[in-house]
């Protein structure tokens, strides 16, 4: 029977509960914090977006007041070409934190006694995990009221270049991306991280 220690977030715990394997123990599961979280890649994507979306904008403004001129005409073309730039740029200002609390609130993490996983149960479920036994490398990234990030296995960069190349899915480049091993934007990182650690140490030691 599946056993889960105490100090858990019940509705993570749950969603975990069919992925457990016999034997196995949960000792902590959670969720990503649902509040906006900003990260090192908004230093390039908020002045990105403010400027595409004010442009498109101001382009649209222009177009529709152009067009309004009996005198110079523009064809109504101009004005629907604006329009997909428009939304694009609103999504890019707010719209892309609607869509990551909505995928926060559908993500969960958990540690057991051998294992990481991350459960994404979006569009379609996904599970991703790695036997702590496995794990090469992993690395914390903390902020100063105690909130953070785990990463399982090589830390990716923070770069415009790598910030809006293409990702699998069909997700945008301006999302978070959830769909793989860490643990992003968690409550009390420190302590989840020192659990990890003790805990591999207590398997290497067996």
């Amino acid at each position: 029977m599946n056993s889960f220690s105490t100090g858990t977030d019940n509705a993570s715990a749950m969603a975990l509960q069919n992925e457990m394997a016999g034997g196995e123990t949960l000792l902590w599961a959670g969720k990503p914090l649902q509040s906006v979280v900003f990260h090192s890649s908004d230093l390039y994507v908020i002045p990105f977006s403010l400027l595409w979306g004010g442009f498109a904008i101001f382009w649209e403004w222009g177009v529709t007041v152009y067009s309004g001129s009996a005198a110079h005409p523009a064809p109504f073309f101009f004005e629907l070409w604006g329009v997909p730039f428009v939304l694009l740029g609103q999504y890019m200002i707010w719209g892309r934190f609607l869509f990551a609390a909505w995928k926060k609130s559908r993500t969960y993490y958990g540690v057991t006694s051998k294992r990481v996983m991350v459960l994404s149960m979006g569009a379609s479920r996904h599970l991703f995990e790695a036997y702590l036994r496995d794990l090469d490398s992993i690395s914390i990234t903390t902020s100063a009221n105690g909130t953070g990030s785990i990463e399982f296995g090589p830390a990716g960069q923070s770069s415009p270049s790598a910030f809006f190349s293409s990702r699998r899915g069909g997700q945008m480049p301006l999302d978070i991306d959830l769909n793989r091993l860490a643990f992003l934007d968690i409550a009390d990182v420190r302590e989840v991280y020192q659990l990890i650690q003790s805990q591999r140490e207590r398997l290497h030691e067996s």
